[in-house]
């Protein structure tokens, strides 16, 4: 059974593998600097589908079916499904997935999802409760702009603060009884935090106090330092979250990550030549995409040793920014080694 360090991190005792996994984009994604590492693009981004809710739909059904397929798997080899997405009631992940025929685990953590449903799905292997499991999310530019801001032909102003919603979804298989990582060390969950961000285009000032409270948590509870680490990958603060993560943890005499750190939000396209996408990328997508398509790959390649994935996440409705609520932030982390065991 796992170990608890400190308050919040669980380490592993029997580390699972991640065993597969699959990613799939839209246009914008490809034409990114990791559009070549995407399993599957798509240049239509309705996927064939007559709705941007159904496409996104397909995009969860598609990453499934693709890692497991890349395992030799099908879908009667798992024992749960953890999924979720940025739509009500997750739709995106219930009706992409309800074929599956799989015990469904439906999760909300917004852009955190990626790294929520992964911890959940390897504490459910190490505890011996499943042999495999899938962790999954997507997002979907056009389905988050119409629930969560205007309508596409509204066409309004986008302010430099904002993020562009990745079209895309990542899907990572969790299994047993391997000697092919990588391997899922440890978990630490975040809390909630909220500095009192209301503007709904600024989401990643709105996380960053969540990513920055939970990297501390982490490295307080294991005694490690960022030096332990070749990545430590956040998802996705973008251009603004970034740069206030980094003045969080130096203000509260935190680590000093930036020799080691990239956001996910930052990595998915280049702003320089993507003007459109302002401070980065966004959505549970993002984060999910860059980790099945580029993380997972170079930690099995070797090209990585330690990596530390820690997706964010706003917390917010339509609702709640319609009553003038605040957007409190969600910072969750999975920590991955390329080895089964740390020397």
């Amino acid at each position: 059974m796992a170990e608890r360090l400190g308050t919040d991190t669980l380490r592993l005792q029997n580390p699972p593998a991640v065993l597969s996994w699959a990613a799939v984009g839209g246009k914008m994604e490809a034409e990114g600097p990791l559009g070549g590492a995407f399993d599957r693009v798509e240049e239509d981004t309705t996927f064939g589908q007559d709705t941007w809710e159904k496409a996104e739909s397909r995009m969860q059904k598609d990453a499934v079916s693709l890692a497991l397929k890349k395992g030799g798997l099908v879908p009667e080899d798992l024992q749960y499904v953890f999924a979720g997405d940025l739509l009500n009631q997750c739709i995106s992940s219930t009706y992409g997935l309800r074929e599956l025929g799989v015990p469904f685990v439906g999760m909300y953590g917004a852009c955190s999802t990626m790294a929520e449903s992964l911890a959940m799905a390897s504490l459910f292997v190490e505890a011996g409760f499943a042999r495999r499991a899938v962790a999954v999310t997507s997002s979907h530019f056009c389905s988050a702009e119409r629930q969560f801001r205007f309508p596409l032909e509204y066409g309004g102003q986008r302010p430099p603060t904002s993020q562009w919603t990745a079209t895309a979804s990542g899907a990572a298989v969790v299994g047993e009884g391997t000697d092919q990582g990588p391997w899922v060390r440890a978990v630490t969950l975040g809390r909630i935090r909220d500095l009192g961000i209301t503007d709904q285009s600024n989401m990643g000032a709105a996380m960053a106090p969540a990513a920055a409270a939970t990297l501390e948590q982490y490295f307080r509870d294991t005694g490690e330092d960022p030096e332990s680490f070749d990545l430590i990958a956040t998802g996705d603060l973008g251009a603004v979250g970034t740069q206030l993560l980094h003045d969080l943890l130096a203000e509260e005499g935190g680590p000093d990550i930036r020799s080691r750190h990239k956001d996910c939000g930052l990595m998915l396209y280049d702003r320089e030549r993507q003007t459109q996408v302002d401070a980065g990328g966004s959505g549970c997508g993002c984060s999910a995409s860059v980790l099945c398509a580029h993380i997972l790959p170079a930690l099995r390649r070797g090209e990585l040793n330690r990596v530390l994935f820690v997706a964010t996440g706003a917390l917010m409705s339509p609702t709640s920014v319609q009553q003038g609520e605040s957007i409190p932030g969600i910072a969750h982390l999975v920590s991955l080694s390329a080895r089964r065991q740390e020397p």
